[in-house]
């Protein structure tokens, strides 16, 4: 055994990632990083450690934002940049997210090239008028911190791996020749003519290129800074300026800017960097990001990979993974299993990313530098996704990762003009993006499961301003009426049934910390999803501020008033803080069973979620939409309605129709690792309905044998006895040695470590 690498990270010190020659199980074998990336999985398949800042991938076409200044529908397909049919490359970029269903990033594009200079990507239809290069899967592969691929156009094979700060390329060329390495500053995702604001690069020697790149996209004003290393010396240079002509020029024309003048400025930039190279020789490049400054990137390039041993830098990621699949590992006889379990916890581990360099400085919502002190910061919070089951799975498996998350939300609010928790944050910015204030679902999931080394009282104050912050998106009315009036704010359905989830979980900290006038005033508030129930109609349903129902409904409908990427009969089943009582309004067990039954079975025609792009038939049951969020607590509600056992055919359906070992085997966006965490959870035999609370319930376990590493040399053992695809109900549980009751675990259960047996009957 030998150290391979060394990161740096302050909140935990140094620590030193080892690969074993003797490791008898390697779980990266099982992870597919290409599932998920054909159709609306919008997954990247490309090179990243779990949680990193960098996520180096192939992006494979150019598609723009906006044509005609009209929204140009075609670029959702490459939220994450990739996309599995697509027969080209246009070269491989630094920052992607996993699995949204909106986008940015795509930051510093590299492409290796041969032949006549070509500084323009080219068409897909015509690859050869630019520096894309088609490609085949045959010659590619992607796992888990590691991805290759041969660029067929000029046989250049492409090799790319990454630490948490900094990206590693490897070119390998055929034939002596001449070699360009292009530098793209104008390519992007969700890319426009005028999203890039700045863009500076400086050759510093003939080995190094620092420089920044501003962009007004999603993140309205997001600055990320570059450095990056060459193995070799730069033979020739040069940049190419695509900006529109300027009135105010200065006085920059006495020098020639375009070759060997080592700094170029502007709004859209690419570079090239020229190299001679003999048959077989590899150039290789370091790419370290930063928010700071290109001196904290050049730090964090130093820092965590000094050298130029490609293979070492790519045997630390694999062991870095190796050791996160570790902490929930399971047993399976079914190969197919094992790769959608493992890629699951993979995507799963992909984000929030580490938003700070090494020495802990990192760009605020302020704008300002500030120091991570005590704890890592993170970024890239899809808070609308996954506050239902990727943070409460991080509290059980990296309870210490999701503290930090925490804290990093906190820091996020005192940085915030508006004193505001995060919504959508990323790289300093707030994209308020969808509806709700679920960092406070979050902060509250953590304090109630003990998970909460920061000032509690604090974190409970941050998320009652959040929930008192009148202007933002109805919460006003909400405050003052019970209910958010769609006159007012739209999409108030769902609005106010998850503002009162919200207010639940606040309520629930609030009685944990012993604030009882919060707690009550929020209770209150948990129960306003009664104030927009229609019983004449037996749905949620939207309200005027008049106190009238909208008149104009269809329960099947995703594109009417009150919903947002939801309809009526799916957002109706949201109250999973309070089952019981939507099980009474909806008429008691039987009539809840029905409609549960009936979602499952009806069909759903296209025409009604035609024009809800978060929705595709890939991710429908029915009317049960999986492929997005809302309706991910709705299998287990069975539980509460006295129906155990339809809990656990649904749930099996659902993992079985849903989720496959297959380029398209996502039913619909993975949204940062949600997708994954509903399956994760879900084939382990219970699920998160109500984050805030301590209660799973439970289902039906997918796999033989699951073991939880909790710390400290615990263990929790879920095994399933005679599990199959037909043997999906459960008959008995015994929990060490005693039989167990019920279809709810508490959460300091699971912690005490311990064994719980399924015994499993068709």
């Amino acid at each position: 055994m030998r150290n391979i690498l060394l990161f740096f990270l302050p909140a935990a010190g140094m620590i030193t990632v080892q690969a074993s020659s003797a490791q008898t199980k390697s779980l990266t074998q099982y992870v597919k990083p290409l599932n998920g990336t054909q159709r609306m999985g919008h997954v990247y398949p490309g090179a990243t450690v779990p949680f990193g800042m960098v996520q180096l991938s192939p992006d494979t076409d150019t598609i723009p934002y906006e044509m005609n200044g009209k929204y140009n529908p075609d670029v959702y397909k490459y939220c994450a940049g990739y996309q599995y049919d697509d027969a080209t490359i246009v070269g491989f970029s630094h920052t992607h997210f996993s699995g949204t269903g909106h986008s940015d990033l795509g930051d510093f594009l590299i492409m290796p090239t041969t032949g006549a200079l070509q500084l323009n990507p080219g068409t897909a239809a015509h690859p050869e008028s630019g520096y894309r290069s088609k490609f085949s899967h045959a010659n590619e592969t992607a796992s888990p911190a590691y991805y290759k691929v041969k660029l067929d156009d000029q046989n250049i094979t492409a090799e790319l791996t990454a630490s948490a700060r900094v990206g590693m390329h490897k070119y390998t060329f055929p034939e002596k020749t001449q070699a360009h390495i292009i530098l793209d500053g104008m390519h992007g995702i969700y890319n426009y003519d005028d999203k890039n604001v700045w863009t500076f690069f400086r050759v510093e020697n003939d080995t190094l290129v620092t420089g920044y790149r501003q962009t007004n996209g999603w993140a309205r004003t997001r600055t990320v800074y570059f450095a990056m290393s060459f193995s070799k010396p730069i033979k020739t240079y040069g940049f190419r300026k695509m900006d529109p002509a300027q009135a105010y020029r200065g006085f920059w024309g006495k020098f020639k800017q375009d070759k060997d003048f080592p700094e170029m400025a502007g709004h859209r930039i690419r570079s090239y960097f020229d190299f001679d190279v003999e048959a077989g020789e590899a150039v290789q490049i370091k790419f370290a990001l930063s928010s700071v400054s290109t001196e904290g990137a050049l730090l964090n390039m130093r820092t965590e990979i000094p050298g130029w041993d490609f293979a070492a830098v790519k045997a630390a990621g694999e062991a870095a993974w190796e050791q996160e699949l570790a902490k929930l590992s399971i047993e399976s006889k079914e190969q197919e299993t094992l790769e959608s379990f493992y890629t699951a916890m993979y995507h799963a581990a992909l984000s929030p990313t580490i938003y700070m360099d090494v020495d802990g400085r990192y760009k605020g919502l302020d704008q300002n530098i500030h120091t991570a002190s005590g704890f890592t910061n993170y970024t890239t919070f899809s808070l609308w996704d996954t506050y239902r089951a990727l943070h409460p799975l991080l509290n059980l498996v990296q309870p210490q990762r999701n503290a930090d998350m925490v804290q990093s939300m906190l820091a996020h609010y005192d940085q915030s003009v508006h004193k505001l928790l995060p919504v959508w944050s990323h790289y300093a910015n707030d994209n308020w993006c969808m509806i709700g204030y679920h960092s406070v679902s979050v902060i509250a999931d953590a304090v109630m499961k003990g998970n909460a080394p920061f000032d509690a009282n604090k974190a409970l104050d941050a998320c009652v301003a959040s929930a008192r912050h009148r202007s933002y998106d109805g919460v006003g009315a909400y405050m003052d009426m019970g209910y958010v009036p769609e006159d007012l704010s739209g999409a108030s359905v769902s609005k106010t049934l998850e503002y009162a989830y919200d207010d639940w979980a606040i309520a629930q900290m609030a009685k944990k910390l012993g604030r009882n006038d919060i707690y009550e005033e929020f209770l209150k508030r948990s129960g306003n999803f009664r104030n927009v129930w229609n019983p004449a109609t037996g749905y949620m349903q939207a309200k005027l501020k008049d106190g009238s129902f909208v008149t104009e409904f269809d329960p099947l409908s995703t594109h009417q008033k009150g919903y947002i990427e939801g309809n009526a009969w799916n957002y109706s089943l949201y109250v999973p803080h309070d089952p019981k009582a939507l099980i009474a309004l909806m008429g008691g067990n039987k009539a809840f069973v029905r409609h549960l039954d009936s979602l499952f079975t009806m069909h759903l025609p296209d025409e009604f979620f035609a024009h809800t792009e978060d929705i595709t038939r890939d991710g429908i049951i029915g009317n049960y939409v999986h492929g997005n969020e809302p309706s991910h607590h709705v299998a287990y509600l069975y539980n509460d309605a006295g129906a155990p056992r339809k809990t656990q055919e649904r749930v099996r359906m659902i993992l079985k129709h849903q989720y496959k070992s297959a380029p398209d085997g996502l039913g619909g966006n993975d949204d940062c690792g949600q997708m994954s965490a509903w399956y994760i959870f879900s084939s382990i035999g219970f699920y998160p309905v109500a984050p805030g609370s301590n209660q799973y319930a439970i289902g039906s376990p997918a796999v033989d044998k699951a073991v939880l590493q909790l710390g400290g040399g615990k263990t929790f053992t879920i095994v399933a006895h005679n599990q199959s695809a037909k043997n999906v109900h459960v008959k008995k549980i015994v929990l060490n040695g005693k039989p167990f009751n019920g279809y709810n675990i508490d959460h300091e259960t699971i912690l005490a470590g311990g064994v719980m047996e399924f015994y499993m009957e068709n």
